[in-house]
């Protein structure tokens, strides 16, 4: 109920105001402080003593502890209001229009405990929001991913050996066990490969297949082929052309996503299943540094001072699985603030960044990398992502935008740093603006690290050292090292993956040499002069120092 009396806001303004807001189509609130005409202060105040609400100011805000635990940031933001608990552990709810009655009755609805109601001037609770963007999302953002994941998907299937042990069907209980399975071992994709026996099972771990299960009879394998069908809504009865699904899993707590992809083979079908579990990526994503991917020191050094430029483009280019898309989430993480708007276009959004406007390509629906950057630049950005430059179009906004002030990550597909010249030649782009927008090059591999529990010296043959280019005269360099295969790693004698890279920094003389076309012999010659590190020579330092082994790098890298 309006008080009257002493106070200036009485029935009859509001009743102007509600007026003149009708006529003008704006808010009661923004037309009731124009006609009020006295300072924000002094505007709160009255109002909140004309609802019988406590005023609150800038300075009483930061006293109180946000209780994001009852309303997220998200939802606050989303809805101009704060929720706050004082240090006798009350909550008071703060917003700014109390003419508006959705709020106060979503309010009523979602707090489930007593609260006190406040008023605060809405450019305050923006201020405030704005001033703390950074560390709330941070704690809000995966309480938000978990909440819509629950409320969007009430009806996972949960995964544990119980469940398994439960069930009557052998075909359930092999496919269940898989997944399980799977997880445990830190798989990142599961290979159903149907032969003329039966099927084979395989996991991705660390990125090389292994096999972990034969099964046989084409019948039972056929229905599990079926099973993964019906787990990811897709037709039973087609077995001729290829079919792309998902389900998710609960196992402990989260919910676990499965890409599906089934084709077709002379032997039945085939699937794989990629695992993503976005609760682990997400937290890896929240606090991953450039420092965590094992970039050694020098280019370390080198990698974050290109990110940190203002503008420009920085590429980074490898193989399917090399790691780029991590490596550009590492730049942007630890270069991000509230002062920049950072907009990414990805195909698909697999990590979720907190204060990041992240977009799906949608090629269906028309939104390619090209037009998705096109409109991307009309939304003021300050920094852009584009997950990958397959294209002249995208090539050309994307040098473009480069040169217009923004700050543009990328990757593109090529063999090395060196390479990406031609590729970009070939997609029609103009060499002059192409080095004057391109800050660097970083190209990398992933190589897998010795087992830390089953290491042991190793002595390798004369015929592997001279595949692998080591000169006898650098053998006495090398700590030769194996892992001879644990449970730990499942008998494979690795354990995790560290990133090897070579960066190409651009200068004047480089420029000049790309723009008058000199052979990339020539470029890759000043390059070195100039203290650029090749990846070849990067991957020998691991095995040098006893991390990984010469048949691994030669897997990955190029004998030269």
């Amino acid at each position: 109920m309006i008080k009257t009396g002493i106070n200036m806001l009485n029935a009859e303004i509001i009743k102007k105001a509600r007026t003149e807001a009708s006529n003008n189509g704006a808010s009661l609130l923004s037309t009731l402080e124009e006609l009020f005409a006295e300072p924000r202060e002094v505007f709160t105040a009255q109002l909140a003593e004309a609802f019988g609400y406590s005023p609150l100011m800038m300075d009483d805000l930061h006293q109180l502890e946000p209780a994001f635990d009852v309303i997220t940031f998200t939802e606050a933001a989303k809805r101009d209001c704060l929720i706050f608990r004082d240090a006798a552990g009350k909550l008071h709810l703060v917003f700014a229009d109390p003419f508006n009655a959705n709020l106060l009755d979503w309010a009523e609805a979602r707090i489930n405990q007593p609260y006190q109601r406040c008023i605060a001037h809405n450019t305050n609770i923006a201020a405030y929001l704005a001033r703390h963007e950074e560390t709330l999302r941070a704690t809000d953002s995966l309480q938000v991913s978990q909440q819509r994941d629950r409320a969007e998907n009430l009806d996972i299937e949960n995964l544990s050996l119980k469940s398994i042990s439960e069930h009557t069907s052998s075909v359930v209980k092999l496919v269940h066990s898989t997944l399980y399975d799977a997880l445990k071992s830190d798989a990142s994709d599961i290979h159903l490969e149907s032969d003329e026996s039966g099927m084979i099972v395989k996991y991705r771990i660390d990125g090389a297949l292994s096999i972990v299960n034969n099964l046989a009879g084409k019948e039972f394998a056929e229905q599990v082929i079926s099973r993964i069908k019906v787990m990811s809504e897709l037709d039973i009865s087609e077995r001729r052309i290829p079919q792309d699904g998902r389900f998710k899993i609960a196992v402990r707590d989260r919910e676990v996503d499965f890409r599906v992809s089934i084709m077709p083979s002379i032997f039945g079908e085939d699937a794989v299943l990629r695992i993503l579990d976005r609760r682990t990526i997400t937290d890896q994503v929240a606090k991953l540094e450039l420092n965590q991917l094992g970039f050694s020191g020098d280019l370390l050094i080198a990698i974050r001072r290109l990110v940190a430029v203002p503008y420009g483009m920085f590429l980074v280019t490898g193989p399917t699985g090399s790691g780029k898309t991590t490596t550009l989430y590492a730049a942007i993480t630890e270069t991000n603030s509230v002062r920049d708007k950072v907009v990414t276009i990805e195909d698909p959004v697999e990590y979720q960044l907190s204060g990041v406007l992240q977009i799906p390509v949608n090629e269906k629906k028309g939104l390619t990398f090209a037009r998705g950057l096109r409109s991307i630049l009309r939304h003021d950005p300050d920094k852009i992502m584009v997950g990958e430059i397959r294209d002249s179009e995208t090539a050309h906004i994307a040098v473009q935008s480069a040169l217009t002030g923004h700050l543009v990550f990328t990757t593109v597909h090529a063999n090395n740093a060196f390479d990406v010249i031609g590729r970009f030649s070939h997609m029609d782009v103009d060499p002059y603006s192409f080095v004057s927008a391109l800050n660097g090059v970083l190209a990398q591999r992933l190589v897998r690290m010795i087992c830390p529990h089953c290491i042991e010296d190793f002595e390798p043959s004369e015929e592997l050292l001279q595949e692998s280019g080591v000169l006898p005269e650098q053998v006495a360099s090398f700590n030769f090292k194996m892992g001879r295969g644990c449970g730990h790693c499942r008998g494979s004698g690795y354990k995790g993956r560290k990133v090897v890279g070579e960066l190409l920094v651009l200068d004047d003389e480089l420029r000049e040499l790309i723009v008058s076309r000199e052979p990339i012999r020539r470029i890759k010659e000043v390059a070195s002069s100039k203290g650029m590190q090749f990846i070849r020579q990067a991957a020998l330092d691991l095995v040098r120092s006893g991390q990984t082994t010469l048949e691994e790098i030669n897997h990955v890298t190029f004998v030269a």
